[in-house]
């Protein structure tokens, strides 16, 4: 699984590097290092969504606040 967060401009005003920050912590803690890989982009177009964050090309808007459930939700039951 690929997960992509957008550091551009916008995403990175909005909290991206708590985003990634955060998700280091949990693919670590969950010891999905072999499984989910971890990227940052430039503008994905989508500055209105917050954080943007794609999972395998899905696109998802993540706030800093929100990180642990989306992981919860859309990376542990499909890693």
């Amino acid at each position: 699984m690929k997960l992509t967060v957008c550091i551009g401009s916008s995403c990175h005003v909005k909290g991206s590097k708590s985003v990634i920050e955060q998700l280091q912590k949990l693919i670590a803690a969950n010891n999905l290092g072999d499984k989910v890989q971890l990227a940052g982009t430039f503008c994905t177009g989508n500055c209105e969504k917050g954080v943007c964050v794609t999972r395998d090309e899905e696109l998802f808007s993540v706030h800093p606040d929100t990180v642990e459930e989306f992981f919860n939700t859309e990376v542990l039951p499909k890693a």
